[in-house]
């Protein structure tokens, strides 16, 4: 068990460090973008795509890190009145409903980056399903974590995350 452990967390950390790694390079790309285009009337004719594409990769990412650390939206002003028993059925529910929405990201995401693996980017000339590839990604990871939360294991890697009073 603690193998498996060992693989998830690594996996985990991959995913995660990948994101921010999308984030970092978006930013400096965009970063480049302005100044070039403000300083020297010039823009390199990749960034753009490039930038919508580590865009939407790390949206994606994001959805199933947000899912891994239970920041997700949630309403719990009707159901502080309900009592720990329905809140724990509650739990089972929304974990049960985060799969399922894991598995369409899954079933439809690879479904689209199949349809779109046909054509190409304009600039960069990669298939245009690498651009959706990372749906199907965040799907299974959805799915992990919601498997994870529904027996109660603690997937939050992040302590120090508060939530909002």
């Amino acid at each position: 068990m603690k193998l498996v452990k060992k693989f998830g967390l690594i996996i985990d950390s991959i995913f995660e460090n990948f994101a921010l790694l999308s984030l970092l390079s978006l930013v400096i790309i965009v970063t480049t973008q302005v100044m070039t285009r403000k300083l020297f009337n010039f823009v390199f004719f990749w960034s753009e795509e490039v930038t919508l594409l580590l865009l939407s990769w790390f949206a994606f990412m994001a959805i199933a890190i947000g899912f891994r650390e239970n920041i997700h939206l949630g309403i719990d002003a009707i159901t502080n009145y309900f009592s720990k028993g329905v809140n724990k059925v509650l739990d089972k529910v929304i974990d049960t409903s985060i799969f399922a929405f894991g598995l369409f990201l899954v079933y439809q995401g690879w479904g689209f980056a199949i349809l779109m693996s046909e054509s190409t980017l304009p600039a960069t000339k990669l298939p245009t399903s690498v651009q959706y590839l990372i749906i199907p990604i965040a799907g299974v990871m959805i799915c992990a974590y919601a498997v994870l939360q529904f027996f109660n294991i603690n997937t939050n890697r992040h302590q120090d995350i508060e939530e909002g009073n």
